[in-house]
């Protein structure tokens, strides 16, 4: 039974149907959120697969809360803490499963979430839950949320922006710090995207605009994108800590995170402290492309090409396969407005993404 058959045909019609490709490794990547290159580098791997081979288990085998809390994970969950300035740590499965877990034990009934509308998915399906009252703010509004919080008569008050927006590429407002120390509210920052890749030592927005942790901070970040591994891991307050250990759903009922991913991200980490200097002029030689191709001054490595037209951006991404290279088409209702997605990552080539940008422009009127 084609249950259903007309929902399908439907976004085919409109050009948003989506299917799966398996990685052709030969094709240049500037899809992917591997800013850093690190999915690719063996040192990396086999130094993981060396103190891995040295345990008892090659799993984590149950819950963090049941028997499945290992050294390797308080290990990580530390240098992240030491690094980013945060009380306590946890390690989760996903990026997704961190918003899920903040923003469904988080914001209780008599709460108010504060949410950027450009915020991710993840967290836009949480705040569907029953019990979460939210109101979406105009992206990176800094007068409408001080609005909003001023007139706020919740119990407590949640903010949840961004680091780096994953499709429009920019940075959260500084000053959401500043509102969010004003009014008493929780600050949670998702720095899936800029964790790895702005800031002093490369940690990202707190590193960046160079804040000062408070009890009301949070932190999440993902491994499986400039830390090539897998996972997510939530930093905050030993208060928040013990809260999100105790109510977090995806934290109590899911199998705590693989230990070989654990561990990769945590090789990944002290590769990058002890490489940010070199990373960091990689990068910017990676921006000033983008910026000399395009007019556009990223925050990071995410170069959004805004084309409007569902069905183009597939043209041109297929059309890019054939010559080797490989680009985000990014359709509604991800994104308002159809887009190529460039990432300029550290993984490949300045000379390809030039090439890239060229191919990019032999196909886009920009003038239009």
């Amino acid at each position: 039974m084609s249950f259903y058959e007309n929902e399908i045909k439907a976004l085919k019609k409109s050009g948003r149907y989506r299917t799966r490709e398996v990685l052709n490794y030969e094709i240049k990547d500037f899809a992917s959120n591997d800013y850093l290159g690190l999915s690719h580098n063996k040192e990396l791997h086999k130094q993981t697969c060396l103190t891995l081979e040295k345990l008892d288990v090659n799993s984590p085998k149950a819950s963090l809360l049941v028997n499945g809390y290992h050294q390797i994970h308080k290990d990580f969950e530390d240098a992240l803490c030491s690094v980013n300035g945060f009380e306590a740590g946890v390690v989760l499965g996903s990026g997704f499963n961190a918003n899920i877990a903040l923003i469904e034990s988080l914001v209780r009934k008599g709460d108010k979430l504060f949410m950027d509308e450009l915020y991710h998915a993840s967290g836009v399906l949480a705040s569907n839950l029953e019990d979460v009252d939210v109101t979406f703010f105009k992206h990176n509004d800094m007068t409408q949320l001080g609005e909003l919080l001023k007139n706020s008569n919740a119990k407590r008050n949640i903010i949840a922006v961004e680091g780096i927006y994953s499709m429009d590429g920019d940075l959260c407002a500084k000053e959401v710090f500043t509102l969010a120390d004003k009014y008493n509210a929780i600050l949670i920052v998702d720095e899936a995207h800029s964790s790895g890749v702005v800031g002093e030592n490369l940690m990202g927005v707190y590193d960046l605009y160079n804040i000062e942790v408070k009890p009301n901070h949070i932190k999440m970040g993902t491994l499986g994108k400039a830390y090539g591994s897998f996972g997510a891991y939530i930093l905050s307050s030993s208060h928040i800590n013990e809260y999100l250990i105790n109510r977090a759903k995806p934290i109590i009922y899911a199998t705590s995170l693989s230990l070989y991913d654990t561990l990769l991200g945590h090789n990944a980490l002290q590769y990058i402290l002890k490489n940010k200097e070199f990373l960091k002029q990689e990068i910017q030689k990676r921006q000033r492309i983008i910026k000399e191709a395009f007019g556009l001054d990223i925050a990071g490595l995410i170069a959004p090409i805004v084309i409007g037209d569902n069905r183009k951006v597939i043209d041109i991404k297929e059309k890019f396969i054939t010559q080797s290279y490989n680009i985000g088409a990014i359709r509604q209702p991800t994104v308002e407005r159809a887009i190529l997605r460039v990432i300029a990552r550290v993984g490949e080539s300045c000379e390809d993404l030039q090439k890239v940008c060229e191919l990019i422009k032999s196909e886009v009127n920009f003038e239009d």
